[in-house]
Order: C-alpha cells, then structure tokens, then sequence
C-alpha cells in the first residue's frame, strides 16, 4: 500500500536551536499518528512544517495526490499547496478562534469551505452547512449565529465542521482538546473518534495528553528536544515505554 504520507528526514532550526530535526515516517490511509511530549519538544514545530505553514531546513514531505501520486510538498507551488489546503489537507487549531471567521456566521464559516473549492449554489451551501453542524452536535438553529456567541467547546465542534466539510483525506490537529473542561473534552473526544472511524480520515494529533492519543491514535511517536526518542504502537510504548524520557512521561501521569 502507497503510504498517505511520506516524511523524510525533517529538519526545522531556529538559529542555533533545534525545532525538530531528522524525523521519518510514513503514515497510510486511515491512520492517526500521535505526537506527545513536554512544552519545547518539538512537536507543533513538527506539525507545522508537515502542514506547509513553515518551511523546513532539510527534508521532504511527500504526499498521495489524487492526479499525480505522491509529490513533495515542500517543493510545490505556493497555490498548489493552497489548493491541497483546502481539499485533502485540513488543520484543527488549539484555540478555536485561529480556525473560524469570527465575524461570520456559523454556517457561513461552514460554507466558506465549500465555496473555496467552488461550490456557488446557496441553497445547497446552506444545507450542507446544517447538515455538518448536525453531524457535530451544533443545533441547526444555531446557523446564523455567530462563533462569538458559542462556548468554547462548540466554537471547537464548528471548527472541525469547517475542516471536514469538504472531505479532507488528511487532517492535522494541534492539541485539539487543549483548554477546554475536562466535560468538554471527552465530549469532543468521543466526536472525533466517531468522525474519523466514519470518514476513514487519517490525521496527525500532537498534544501533551495521553488520554487523548490513547483514544484516538493508532502510533505514537515522543519527542524530546527537537528528535523523536520513541515510536510505536501506542498502546505498546503507552504501556511498555522504553526510553527513560517516555517512561518519565507516562509515570508522571499515572501519579497525577
């Protein structure tokens, strides 16, 4: 099977600093990598150049299209990579107000996806915008409202409404649940979980949280220092950590 993702050899240096540096792997259709560490690790780091939004120093980040197989990224043009952005690429920010139109209404940040790969017709933007608010537990009736009037945890549902809209076959989240209660979490868990299986989706989640890459990722990759010191199955190097650092990460947890 050709991997969704091909990464080789990634690099990212800040003067002097490491972001991240050397890290391969290949991800294939329908899996979900999790990427944990401490603050400074190097994980959103990593993230961020896998999803273009910065460059890396070394490497390449080859991905499965659709008309041409897999093709760097990293080298592709600026309105290429936009295009891959709004089709088979999407990103699940932190903090939801990064992700969504603040000034727009619900079902307006929803449609605005669809129209940016052409859609024109207004009575099936609006019904495919309520349909995906349905689908992430947003009453319908709230369409025209805007984010601002939203709790956290639905301005982070609307967010991933938004993102999923259009079919992504590859989704990045950086910490997902992150600031949200504990309440709130496992409800927004419990939805991606349901919407990846659904869409055989296949994502990369970076987060400081082990419940959530045990929820929802099938490997797993710890990252100390800009290197990834560990990678496997996650329910193994969850379970049986061989590295000191994943060891220290996964006892701190468990004494929480």
């Amino acid at each position: 099977m050709t991997p969704l993702l091909q990464v080789e050899d990634i690099a990212k240096y800040y003067g002097t600093r490491i972001g991240c540096t050397g890290v391969s792997f290949d991800l294939y259709p329908g899996e979900v990598m999790g990427i944990v560490g401490e603050s400074g690790s190097g994980k959103s780091t990593l993230l961020n150049t896998l999803a273009g939004h910065l460059t890396p120093d070394r490497g390449a980040v080859r991905f499965d299209t659709r008309a041409d197989g897999l093709r760097d990224t990293v080298t592709m043009s600026e309105p290429e990579r936009r295009m891959l952005s709004r089709t088979d690429w999407a990103f699940v920010h932190q903090h939801a107000r990064d992700g969504l139109r603040m000034n727009v209404s619900a079902g307006g940040n929803v449609g605005e996806r669809l129209m940016a790969v052409g859609a024109r017709h207004y009575g099936k933007i609006r019904a495919t915008a309520s349909d995906w608010l349905g689908r992430v537990e947003i009453n319908e009736d709230r369409i025209d409202d805007r984010p601002a009037s939203f709790s956290g945890g639905m301005q982070q549902r609307l967010q991933i409404a938004r993102n999923l809209v259009t079919g992504p076959r590859l989704v990045f989240m950086d910490e997902p649940t992150g600031g949200l209660d504990v309440s709130v979490q496992a409800r927004l868990l419990d939805l991606l979980r349901n919407l990846v299986r659904e869409m055989g989706l296949s994502a990369i989640i970076v987060t400081h949280d082990l419940a959530v890459v045990r929820l929802l990722a099938d490997r797993l990759m710890v990252m100390k220092d800009g290197h990834v010191v560990e990678s496997g199955l996650t329910d193994q190097v969850l379970d049986d950590p061989q590295h000191g650092y994943t060891q220290l990460l996964v006892s701190s947890v468990l004494q929480v």
